[in-house]
């Protein structure tokens, strides 16, 4: 069994800063018992866990890598992901596939199958990097929820659902102003806009709150953690919250991330918000929350390398140490989903880190190591 010793650097270990560690095979060992047969030099770089990313939508920009256009070959999408993640340092990485969907114009139905064949079919060719386990996004308004969801309970990567309601005029679409924008609808009349408005309203109303119930139950049969999206008001969180749910994920004002504290709820918030300086929807600021301490988890979204950035720029922006700025991209999520053996530097846990230097305040990834191999 191969033993390396990573050495000369900021090793952020769960309870001070080491400045050396050992890998013996797939986990880290304590140094008193490990004799190293190779060595490695960080060269005074920090060395972090591997990051464990939740919720990333990046998959799918692989899959449809401009509007209209849709990529045929499913294995070299799923590849190039893979390899975009473990380049942002994430060695855990949850693909957020959306199920279900209210809108006339979307190919999130079509990606679902795709998407799912082709990380079955790329890990079992050993193909991956990182570790991919699946989140299912369930839009509650959808008409087919159901229908689409029941065949993916079989799926041994699924290890999260999310419940979530896109309907115009509310939670992450309360400014329609926005909402009109980021799906290029500006050049609709009126009237064309009013009656989109009022076909999403009518699937809500008609099919939200049996999806609903289907939902609860299966992460009820399969003890699978549940998070809600763009939870609004205090009255959403209670609701979710009586439902069972773990994680309330990008909550768009204050006063929901509060009550999902109350509640004992995980809160997700995503790293492009600190890094861009605020939400591109105009809800809640990441870093307002986290000057709260109502932050636990960190997502990339859509941005893979804002991650390990937004983790950084915490420690300057909210005054915590870079030690608790690094566990909302590790340790938290690791233990929100049930994760134990990851999200430290720290002996038994598996040998996920990632070698970062910075330059001009900005964290560049130069070599990760996932289950003691090194992958990049």
């Amino acid at each position: 069994m191969h033993t390396l010793c990573l050495t000369n650097g900021r090793i952020l270990a769960p309870h001070g800063d080491a400045d050396s560690l050992h890998f013996c095979g797939e986990v880290i060992a304590d140094a008193g018992a490990a004799t190293a047969t190779r060595a490695y030099d960080l060269e005074g770089d920090f060395l972090v866990p591997g990051l464990i990313e939740l919720h990333t939508d990046n998959l799918e920009k692989h899959f449809v890598p401009r509007a209209g256009v849709n990529w045929p070959a499913g294995l070299s999408s799923i590849a190039a992901h893979d390899v975009h993640m473990i380049g942002a340092g994430v060695t855990t990485v949850f693909d957020a596939i959306t199920v279900g969907e209210p809108a006339d114009r979307s190919c999130r139905n079509e990606l679902l199958s795709a998407s799912l064949n082709a990380i079955a079919s790329a890990a079992g060719r050993n193909l991956l990097r990182a570790e991919h386990f699946v989140h299912l996004r369930c839009e509650l308004a959808g008409d087919d929820l159901v229908e689409r969801l029941s065949p993916c309970m079989e799926n041994k990567r699924l290890r999260l659902l999310s419940i979530m309601d896109h309907t115009p005029g509310q939670r992450q679409w309360r400014d329609l102003d926005k909402y009109k924008t980021y799906h290029s609808l500006h050049g609709a009349t009126e009237e064309e806009f009013a009656e989109r408005l009022d076909m999403l309203k009518a699937k809500q109303m008609k099919n939200a709150p049996g999806n609903l119930k289907t939902v609860v139950d299966i992460c009820r049969a399969l003890a699978l953690p549940l998070a809600s999206h763009d939870d609004t008001t205090a009255e959403h969180v209670r609701e979710n919250a009586g439902y069972g749910t773990d994680i309330s994920e990008f909550p768009t004002t204050m006063e929901a991330a509060r009550e999902a504290k109350r509640h004992g709820l995980s809160v997700i918030m995503g790293a492009p918000n600190i890094v861009r300086g605020g939400s591109h929807s105009g809800n809640v600021s990441a870093v307002d929350l986290a000057q709260q301490g109502l932050l636990d988890i960190l997502s990339s979204d859509y941005m893979p390398a804002s991650l390990l950035h937004a983790a950084f720029l915490l420690p300057e922006l909210t005054g915590v140490s870079l030690r608790e700025a690094m566990e909302t991209v590790t340790i938290n999520p690791a233990k929100v989903v049930g994760l134990d053996d990851r999200g430290e530097l720290t002996p038994g846990k598996r040998a996920d880190a990632v070698q970062v230097r910075l330059v001009d305040g900005i964290p560049v990834v130069r070599a990760v190591w996932r289950s003691g191999l090194r992958v990049l």
